[in-house]
């Protein structure tokens, strides 16, 4: 079999030193994450973040920087991933909007509140992410370059 990791993308969206997250049924119980999830066939990084975050919070999401690529794995027991993490801003929000299946609500919260509910993070790159966000990290989306369809012939 071929090993492949799970390509995801995520969505580190701040507004008045509060971070969006969300929070979601896991099979480890009720845990917080940012709006994040897995790119599908035909689309691009940036159209993945976008459709995630507005599946996940029904807002709609600019990106305007890519914080970090991160490379994560649990334990060799576990599946890896490869997390593209994005920053940017949200704007019209759509109340009547339902939100993905297991998204149980959003919630806008501090670094510290997110740091106290450390246990219930669905992974250490969520505040790994905002970290890195708050230490001005940032680079273009003009690092990301999307070939599809491309005709080689």
């Amino acid at each position: 079999m071929v090993w492949k990791p799970h390509v995801t993308v995520a969505a580190i969206i701040e507004r008045d030193q509060r971070f969006l997250l969300v929070e979601e049924e896991t099979p480890r119980g009720l845990q917080f994450n940012q709006p994040a999830g897995h790119f599908e066939k035909n689309e691009d990084l940036i159209a993945a973040v976008k459709r995630e975050v507005y599946e996940e919070t029904a807002w709609q999401f600019e990106p305007e920087h890519i914080i970090s690529i991160q490379l994560w794995r649990r334990n060799p027991d576990y599946p890896t991933f490869l997390r593209v993490c994005f920053t940017g801003a949200c704007h019209s929000y759509n109340p009547g909007q339902p939100l993905d299946a297991g998204i149980v609500a959003t919630h806008w919260l501090t670094r510290d509140e997110i740091a106290q509910q450390r246990e219930r993070l669905r992974s250490p790159l969520v505040l790994i992410g905002i970290d890195e966000y708050l230490s001005g990290q940032r680079h273009p989306l003009s690092l990301l370059k999307s070939f599809l369809d491309l005709d080689y012939a």
